[in-house]
């Protein structure tokens, strides 16, 4: 009989986790063996001075400077590419946690175990957060134990910052799916709604510094809440945090009331 769910879970993703674990890796590998033929090239500050300051606020954090490594690393990889990869696999994961179950048809089986409904959603977003939380992690130690082989010198407390806010704001984006699908049980709507929250947050995020009629909102996308206060040069948070993490309990919220209510028997 199955004894845990957040078992279960992580062990089904026992093939596709070790491949995310390499591809973040060798992707840090990537951005870290072409920083010392950026670091010496003023010609890059100046290709970003030149932008159109809309591209500058969508695709660069504020005052990053790619001559030095905190400002290459936000530029490069912590900017867009980082929360990209994060994001793919939060939404994608919540998305097939209770409505991928669903589709499946083995969904019927879990709820035939002995465990409550409560129980079983909470595991499985224990499963995402560990997951998500993981990677996050992985990311980070590439980027510390990698950048030491190009003189890299990032600061530590700040990476372990840096990447906390970034499991949390994939973690919001992979709860909206996981209670798309708990409330739903549609899994292409669980994949799809996130994806669109996520880029019209980007966008507000980005925008909010330069369109006027964008700036009042800008503090409530989750992006500012991962970039605003620029962790990786200024460290964590709490209060940015804690909006995160609230956004997240309160979609957990919703998919346990919304679960609890639906007829999944098929």
């Amino acid at each position: 009989m199955l004894r845990s769910v957040l078992t279960k879970t992580l062990y089904d993703q026992r093939r596709a986790f070790p491949a995310w674990v390499v591809g973040l890796a060798l992707l840090v590998a990537m951005y870290v063996a072409i920083w010392p033929s950026v670091r010496d090239q003023p010609s890059m500050n100046q290709f970003l001075d030149e932008m159109p300051e809309a591209f500058r606020a969508l695709f660069a954090m504020s005052g990053a400077d790619m001559s030095t490594p905190v400002g290459y690393v936000e530029i490069e990889l912590l900017s867009f590419m980082g929360p990209l990869l994060l994001l793919i696999y939060a939404v994608g994961t919540g998305a097939a946690a209770v409505a991928g179950e669903e589709e499946r048809g083995t969904l019927d089986q879990l709820l035939a175990t002995p465990m409550s409904r409560g129980r079983i959603l909470t595991e499985k977003f224990g499963a995402l957060a560990m997951g998500t939380m993981t990677l996050s992690a992985v990311l980070g130690l590439a980027l510390l134990g990698e950048g030491i082989l190009a003189d890299m010198d990032l600061p530590v407390e700040n990476v372990a910052a840096a990447m906390t806010h970034l499991a949390l704001l994939a973690l919001v984006f992979g709860a909206l799916a996981f209670a798309i699908g708990a409330v739903t049980g549609h899994p292409a709507l669980s994949r799809s709604v996130p994806a669109v929250a996520a880029i019209l947050a980007y966008v507000l995020n980005g925008l909010g510094p330069v369109v006027s009629w964008l700036a009042p909102w800008q503090r409530y996308s989750p992006f500012y809440q991962y970039a605003g206060h620029d962790p990786l040069r200024h460290g964590f948070s709490f209060a940015a945090a804690s909006v995160s993490l609230l956004t997240i309990a309160v979609l957990l919220g919703v998919a346990l009331v919304g679960f609890a209510r639906r007829d999944v028997v098929r």
